[in-house]
This record gives C-alpha cells, structure tokens and sequence, in this order.
C-alpha cells in the first residue's frame, strides 16, 4: 500500500468511528399492554386501552435519537364494569364518536440518573394537545421491552365534563402504565 491508500483508509476509519450511532428500529410485537388507573369515590378503578400500536426508534447510548410514535383507538378503552365503560366513553368524558383516537408522540429522549429514560412528549386526547412525559426503563434482548409510567391530567384534556369535572368524584391525575415488546423492523440493523 501507498501513502495515500494508507491515509484514504485512516480517515475512512476515523470518520467511521466518529459517527454517531444509528437507531433502530422497532414496532410493537404481540403480548403488548397500556393500561390506566385511578380513583373514583375513593375506591379504585383500572383499566386497558387494546389495539394500541407502537413504534419507536431507539439506541440506548444515544436517547437524544430517538423518537415514539403511539396510535391509540378509544374505543376499547375498559375497565371490564359496563356501567363505567358506557359513562367513560360516552360525551362526558372520552367522546370516542367524536375522538376516536389519541396519539403520543415524542422525539430526543433523555437518560435519567437511575439509568432509566423519559421522554417529553406530546398527548393528543380529546381533542386537546399536551405535553406529558413518559418515564420507561428499557431491557434489550430478541423481544426489547419498554416498561414505562405516566401520569395525565384528565382536565387539562377536557375528559370529565360537569359534574365529572369534581376532583372529589374522580382526582384530576390518571397513571397510566405501558409494556410495549418490541420486533425489529425487516432490514434493521
């Protein structure tokens, strides 16, 4: 080899290992759940949100990368109790004829001092769109899984209206918990 093959591959090699690294890339896989809890005359109610469909792409050494992509069909929203169910869906509180879907969607994920993540993202819910930050942990592996908490403010989303909106009733804070397994997407890395 010449001196110039030699310095043509050296900076290939530099530019190579300078490079940031690349995301992948992942949807939802099966065995999937987003859940939400809360009180309702001091008694407490939990529910699920199924059909949800998630994507993300996300390299853990580097959260300021990534992005989520969250669809959630209300529709299904239950808390197995029809007599909930019918209010919950109804005008008074999801309009799920009205608003038949709410999206999450967050971008430049953050790397908290406990090793878990949050991202800081947007909420679309009812018609309103808030920021709501999502704190996850992430375990790798052949089916990656996001276990992650939020917490929304149904109020500030316009869910619970009249005599629904008395925090007495039902408080204003609604956790919701996600474990999203994820499958590569074909051609990923």
């Amino acid at each position: 080899m010449n001196d110039r093959t030699i310095a043509s591959l050296s900076a290939l090699a530099l530019a190579l290992a300078a490079a940031p690294a690349l995301a992948a890339d992942y949807v939802q896989a099966p065995g999937s759940t987003l859940a939400f809890g809360g009180m309702y005359q001091g008694e407490a109610f939990s529910g699920r949100l199924p059909g949800f469909d998630t994507r993300l792409s996300f390299d853990p050494a580097d959260p300021a990368s990534a992005r989520l992509d969250v669809t959630i069909p209300m529709a299904g929203a239950t808390t197995a109790n029809p007599d909930y169910d019918s209010e919950m869906r109804g005008e008074a509180f999801l309009s799920v004829v009205a608003f038949p879907q709410a999206r999450y969607t967050a971008s430049g994920f953050r790397k908290l001092d406990d090793g878990s993540y949050a991202a800081d993202g947007m909420l679309s819910l009812h018609g309103v769109e808030k920021p709501v930050t999502l704190t996850f942990t992430w375990t790798p592996g052949p089916k990656p899984l996001l276990a992650g908490r939020a917490t929304v403010r149904r109020l500030d989303f316009g869910v619970g209206a009249g005599d629904w909106a008395d925090t007495d009733l039902i408080p204003n804070e609604i956790a919701v918990s996600t474990r999203v397994f994820f499958a590569p997407v074909a051609g990923n890395r």
